[in-house]
């Protein structure tokens, strides 16, 4: 991978713990508003609109079956950030909302958060 990945689910998904109930991820749904907001920086990275049922194959196969949560920001290859949570088979991945705009702040220009 030679840019910067961030994996978001699709909205509107249902979960088979809450049968006739649909759903989005308001963390996805946040990430969705930043790069909605900043549409030239949000250029500088590939974002992947997933679907909610596991395993999630596209994100799986970087970053291994334990790390499918989402949001989740995959570095691009051979990159590191103070941000990260951690690492699979060499590749460095940021999977906690606050610490992936950190990360979208020091790697690809965008505003930090008000605090």
């Amino acid at each position: 991978m030679t840019r910067d990945k961030l994996f978001l689910l699709r909205p509107d998904f249902e979960d088979p713990a809450y049968p006739g109930q649909r759903f989005y991820c308001w963390h996805c749904a946040l990430m969705e508003g930043v790069l909605a907001s900043f549409p030239e920086l949000a250029r500088r990275l590939d974002v992947e609109r997933i679907e909610w049922p596991r395993p999630r194959l596209p994100v799986t196969g970087l970053v291994g079956e334990e790390n499918q949560s989402l949001p989740l920001l995959v570095l691009a290859d051979g990159a590191t950030s103070a941000h990260q949570t951690g690492t699979y088979q060499g590749r460095s991945f940021i999977s906690e909302k606050d610490k992936i705009l950190a990360a979208l702040s020091e790697r690809h220009g965008f505003p930090d958060p008000h605090p």
